[in-house]
């Protein structure tokens, strides 16, 4: 790392996923409820907008926050593909999808067991955005997942060229 850089740009000490909602008070209660979050701080204002969260989500803070169009701050829609998603890794990741889905999360893709040593699911809450869900099933060094997902890669290629 080019430390001369580093410093004359400032160093990143923490960074945080910030999401923003409509509906920032349900989805802060949402995120309780189904992920266990812990909220640390929110300022709302008067009229009821929630203007600043923060979640704790195990060692992790997510900042959330209403919309804010006059400001150019808009939430996802609940009806395009998200751009991005946050992962939490859990115990029981068969249990934590189905909890999230009877609370209103739409089932994107089933737990299964990944290459690369997780079982996995991907589910996009009520308010538009995309958690990937994890358990670990086994350790896996970075050259056996390269191996694993060259492998992948290469059948997929062969059975679309089929």
């Amino acid at each position: 790392m080019n430390t001369e850089a580093a410093s004359s740009q400032g160093m990143i000490l923490e960074a945080f996923p910030y999401l923003r909602v409509r509906g920032a008070s349900e989805a802060i209660e949402y995120y309780k409820r189904v992920f266990g979050a812990t909220e640390c701080f929110r300022l709302s204002e008067p009229r009821g907008r929630v203007g600043h969260a923060e979640l704790r989500f195990g060692p992790m803070i997510v900042m959330v926050a209403d919309e804010y169009p006059e400001y150019g701050i808009h939430a996802p829609s609940t009806s395009s593909e998200p751009g991005s998603a946050l992962h939490l890794h859990v115990e029981d990741v068969d249990g934590l999808t189905q909890r999230a889905v009877d609370a209103g999360a739409q089932l994107v893709r089933e737990p299964q067991d990944q290459f690369y040593g997780e079982r996995s699911s991907r589910i996009r809450d009520p308010f538009g955005h995309e958690w990937l869900l994890g358990s670990s099933i086994e350790e896996v060094s970075h050259e056996e997942m390269q191996r694993r997902f060259t492998a992948m890669c290469e059948q997929a290629a062969d059975t679309e060229n089929s």
